[in-house]
């Protein structure tokens, strides 16, 4: 391999890893907020001070989160994965 291509293929890998710690991030930030935002505010506003129903509701949006980066995860992966195989086919042309 030469070393430009070995340059690039780390800094597409630097580039790519990047982004999975932001997003990393975000996620670990939104599981922190959700519940505790959404059972407070389903509390005072939604449930009238009834603190089971409260919980509930934040044990759902935590749910919701977790799915939504494990979602996220595999369509990334999945992308990643399909992604080589077409450029060895073009490499082949």
């Amino acid at each position: 391999m030469s070393e430009q291509a070995a340059a690039a293929n780390i800094t597409g890998q630097t580039a790519q890893q990047s982004g999975i710690l932001i997003k990393l991030l975000f996620f670990a930030a939104a599981l922190a907020v959700a519940p505790v935002s959404a059972y407070f505010f389903t509390k005072d506003y939604i449930w009238n001070g009834n603190a089971v129903l409260a919980a509930i509701t934040a044990v759902v949006s935590a749910n919701i989160v977790l799915v939504a980066f494990v979602v996220l995860s595999i369509r990334e992966e999945r992308a990643a994965l399909s992604q080589p195989a077409q450029q060895e086919s073009k490499k082949d042309r």
